[in-house]
This record gives C-alpha cells, sequence and structure tokens, in this order.
C-alpha cells in the first residue's frame, strides 16, 4: 500500500508560479512512476506529467515549457514535485498525486486527494 498527500495548491495571478508536492509513503520501494494529474469542472481528468524511477519524464503539450516534474527519496519516503510557472487560467483544476507501483504481474495505481489550483486572469 502507498499513501499520498499532495499539498501546495492555491490561488495565483496569471504568469505566477506555483509548486505542488505530493509525499508518498508506505511501499515505497515498489512505486515505478509518479505522476500529477488534473480534472477541471466538467472535464475529464487529464495527463499533466509523469517520472519514473528512472528518471524518465513525460509532459502533456499544454504543459511543456512551464511545468516541471521532479521526485526526491530517502529511506522512508519519496516525495514529488510539480514546479508550475508562467501559470494561466486554463490551468485551473484539482490535481491529483498518482503512483504506480509493479510487484511480479501486478500493477497498482494510488491516487492522492487532491489539491485545488486556481489562476486568476
Amino acid at each position: 500500500q502507498v499513501r499520498l498527500v499532495e499539498s501546495g495548491g492555491g490561488l495565483v495571478q496569471a504568469g505566477g508560479s506555483l509548486r505542488l508536492s505530493c509525499a508518498a509513503s508506505g511501499s515505497i520501494f515498489s512505486i515505478n512512476a509518479m505522476g500529477w494529474y488534473r480534472q477541471a469542472p466538467g472535464k475529464q481528468r487529464e495527463l499533466v506529467a509523469t517520472i519514473t524511477s528512472g528518471g524518465s519524464t513525460n509532459y502533456a503539450d499544454s504543459v511543456k515549457g512551464r511545468f516541471t516534474i521532479s521526485i526526491s527519496r530517502d529511506n522512508a519516503k519519496n516525495t514529488g514535485y510539480l514546479q508550475m510557472n508562467s501559470l494561466k487560467p486554463e490551468d485551473t483544476a484539482v490535481y491529483y498525486c498518482n503512483a504506480v507501483t509493479k510487484a511480479g504481474f501486478t500493477t497498482n495505481h494510488y491516487w492522492g486527494q487532491g489539491t485545488q489550483v486556481t489562476v486568476s486572469s
């Protein structure tokens, strides 16, 4: 089991920056990748960025060049980060942290509770 706790959301003006954090605890040794997804009102949840345990990253086209995903590790927990710069009103959404674990043939997805990001124009 993996527990994810997000923090860092809030209200920011367009052009501003925020950094989201995702503290992962529990069976962190089995985490294969972490990522951020977002869901705006009336829209489906969409991928924002992912990072594998090997450091490979992937970004949605809409955030490339503005957002940076990273991860830090210590013995007790992994912490994922999403640095968001040059924010736009269309970035407004609830942002969710995701962790993927793989053990043998079993893959599990874990989700945080979400953190609201609101960008005013």
